[in-house]
């Protein structure tokens, strides 16, 4: 097996890292207003507030009077649990 030759010029080929202050902004949580929410689960809105209620979905955060928003994260990880539920519910 041969090698093929690499040029002078990559092997001086210098990589800049992100600086820390970039890392801090994008591993900032994501918020999501209702219809990312509603477009990600396939909920209906009144079935995803009923499921706040009840507990059994995540609450939002008040960003403002009028105002409300979800993490991102916590809507993912309530997607991925159902799916990971589907394989283990029995036909009724």
């Amino acid at each position: 097996m041969q090698s093929i030759p690499i040029s002078p010029e990559l092997d001086r080929l210098e990589i800049d890292m992100p600086s820390p202050e970039l890392a801090e902004v994008t591993l900032r949580p994501e918020l999501v207003r209702l219809p990312v929410v509603l477009a990600r689960t396939g909920l209906s809105k009144s079935e995803v507030y009923r499921r706040v209620a009840a507990g059994t979905f995540p609450r939002p955060t008040r960003l403002g009077y009028r105002t409300s928003a979800w993490s991102a994260s916590e809507i993912d990880q309530w997607v991925d649990a159902r799916l990971a539920q589907r394989g283990q519910e029995r036909p009724a």
